[in-house]
């Protein structure tokens, strides 16, 4: 075990506050076992009664799962549909009037939407897509803003049976041409444009360079968003408010089979070619449903914010889909966190009474770079429940999160799990989980995962190997779009018979799993296998660090060198001398061989829209210094530019 691993060990466990264990739907560790236990030795049993608990069936399943290695197939025979289960069901309960989405945008307008209201609006926007000729099987492209309609067409195509794709409101032309190509979508729902950071984001525009390639496309419907001036193209684009004029309020539910395909979601992948997830629509709600009381708790008078935007998994699961399956209040925000200044998140949380707050380990990093004064500004003392999700959060961050904005009283849920797994995976549940700064703790109930090396083999406690899960799960991809060969290779044949992550991990000898980030973001340096995730949280351990990022450079001596990019809080450095006491600090830490062999300060890390730092690039920069892979996902171009220009501080 490595020197980190034995600080690891060190770290204090945070219990689950008395009260919030009295009240939590899942009552202390045993609770947790025994439900567990359940679900691993029944687990057919065990979803059957999740789904029919959880959910509104037209018509039940004739079998729970079947299982054809590796395709899998959830609650065949059984009528369902999502739109249903989100609106329809709550109107005859007392969540008929409730809010069912508190909206802000970026300039502070806002909007408070009941579910009688948003059930009103999506009804209207189905029978605009029948009006049109769209049905059950068809598929659409929706690349929208964070505003309420973007749940709107999600939810009314979900109604019809019409498969969709949400494309991220950053991505280039290029990326939008790939995804509605490889969908061969014949519908595009999109907007004039959207905010950020104060400027207008062009919608309309890209929409018609990336579509100048697409001759599937029969339909452009356009929600007015900014009023930016747009191009139309008669009898194929229309405005959204014009068909919607005289649309009806009544539009039935379609009842789909639970294998229907609900979305496809498209991942970026190291070949460049986009990856389209599958997800269908019983399996998917019904973990998706599970896991928002499990995992956050959710009560009846919560107020809950994803800070995610919907066109990433976590928003599909998040945003749209769980909560409102739950019958949460949840707030949606279209905007940058940081604008117009550094409080936007804690004014908001603030004004709502937001009590459960879900966000990236991106987010709270860079929040933390600015001091504790911005979140000390704000009254926070409504929240009762905070999140991480998208990447491992560092002790440090973690840390942080705890104390500054949970003032110590909130439980922090770190969940892990992915675009392909569809719901989260390993989690502490907070009414029973003592809590591990840096470790996602437990898998949940249903859930079957290991750490083994590439025979299948378990590494045993506190080595690292590659976290796979050993039973299928009812939110799982079921293919990838018009690929399922690589849906094989990919994901079951790495170690065959399991699911391969493509992450390593770590399980100390009390069972909690520490996530330390993709396989290809582990080094060997003299023989040592050393984490990236394992070096960076030494790092930001340092106190003038706000971000690092860690790659393997090629060495002839060691293989592979260490390469760190820092980014500084605030503050006047001496460049050369802080080089040398962040080399010892990681000596130190973790050990002389990981001591970084280049170290190079930057402003900013590339990043996705997401929030992940692109690693891969920066191997390309200190590899190379060019960048020649798949950089559709990257958010701001200018920032490997200038990364690739700059020289680094060398031993």
């Amino acid at each position: 075990m490595s020197k980190h691993g034995a600080v690891e060990q060190q770290l204090s466990l945070y219990p689950p506050p008395e009260d919030f264990v009295r009240r939590a739907h899942v009552q202390g560790m045993n609770a947790y076992r025994e439900l567990y236990a359940r679900a691993e030795k029944q687990p057919e049993e065990f979803w059957g009664e999740v789904a029919e608990r959880e959910l509104f069936w037209f018509e039940k399943w004739r079998h729970v799962f079947e299982w054809d290695p590796p395709f899998a197939k959830w609650f065949t025979g059984g009528k369902i549909n999502a739109s249903y289960n989100c609106l329809d069901r709550h109107l005859a309960t007392r969540r008929r009037n409730k809010i069912a989405i508190i909206w802000e945008g970026e300039p502070g307008d806002q909007r408070m939407i009941s579910y009688f209201e948003l059930h009103r609006l999506v009804c209207r926007f189905a029978n605009v897509l029948k009006s049109r000729g769209w049905k059950t099987g068809d598929r659409a492209i929706i690349y929208m803003p964070m505003v309420p309609e973007l749940a709107v067409a999600m939810l009314a195509c979900a109604r019809l049976g019409i498969t969709h794709s949400v494309v991220f409101g950053g991505f280039s032309a290029e990326a939008l041409k790939a995804r509605v190509q490889d969908l061969e979508a014949g519908l595009v729902i999109t907007a004039d444009g959207g905010w950020r950071r104060g400027r207008e984001i062009r919608l309309k525009a890209t929409v018609d360079e990336a579509l100048a390639e697409c001759p599937t496309v029969r339909d452009v419907i356009v929600y007015r968003r900014t009023g930016g001036q747009v191009s139309m193209q008669e009898g194929r684009d229309f405005w959204w408010h014009e068909l919607d004029e005289g649309a009806s309020e009544v539009c039935p539910a379609v009842p789909l089979d639970a294998e229907h395909p609900l979305y496809v979601l498209y991942t970026s992948g190291t070949t460049g070619k986009p990856k389209g997830i599958l997800h269908t629509t019983g399996g998917y709600l019904t973990q998706c449903a599970a896991t928002m009381k499990w995992v956050f708790d959710l009560r009846e008078e919560d107020t809950y914010w994803c800070t995610a935007d919907i066109g990433w998994v976590t928003g599909h699961s998040y945003i749209v889909y769980g909560p409102l399956a739950a019958g949460a209040t949840s707030v949606v925000y279209e905007g940058a966190p940081d604008f117009p200044q550094y409080d936007r998140f804690w004014r908001i949380v603030e004004k709502y009474g937001v009590s459960i707050f879900y966000t990236s380990p991106t987010a709270i990093r860079a929040l933390l770079r600015q001091g504790d004064k911005w979140p000390e500004m704000h009254d926070l003392s409504t929240l009762r429940l905070l999140g991480s999700v998208g990447e491992p959060i560092n002790p440090a961050a973690w840390e942080w999160y705890h104390r500054v904005i949970g003032k110590g009283r909130c439980p922090i849920v770190d969940t892990w799990w992915q675009t392909e797994t569809g719901a989260i995976m390993i989690s502490p549940m907070p009414g029973a989980t003592p809590l591990k700064p840096g470790s996602a703790s437990f898998p949940l109930p249903g859930v079957i995962a290991d750490v083994v090396d590439m025979n299948g083999d378990p590494v045993g406690p506190d080595k690292e190997g590659f976290l796979v899960i050993k039973r299928p799960w009812p939110a799982m991809l079921r293919t990838i779009w018009r690929d399922p060969e690589r849906y094989k290779s990919q994901y079951w044949n790495r170690v065959p018979g399991v699911y391969f992550t493509g992450d390593a991990a770590r399980r100390d000898s009390n069972g909690y799993f520490t996530v330390l980030g993709r396989v290809d973001d582990v080094m060997n340096v003299s023989g040592h296998r050393l984490s990236t995730m394992e070096i960076e949280s030494a790092l930001v351990r340092h106190p003038s660090v706000a971000e690092a990022a860690v790659v393997g450079r090629p060495d002839e001596v060691t293989g592979q060198a260490v390469c760190a990019f820092i980014t500084l809080k605030k503050g006047n450095w001496d460049h050369k001398k802080l080089s040398d006491e962040l080399r010892q600090w990681v000596a130190h830490e973790i050990g002389a061989f990981a001591r970084p062999a280049e170290i190079r300060f930057a402003e900013a890390l590339p990043k996705t829209r997401s929030g992940k730092i692109m690693r891969r690039l920066l191997r390309e920069i200190v590899t190379t210094r060019a960048v020649t892979g798949d950089v559709t996902t990257l958010e701001d171009m200018a920032v490997i530019g200038r990364l690739a220009e700059q020289r680094g501080e060398e031993e």
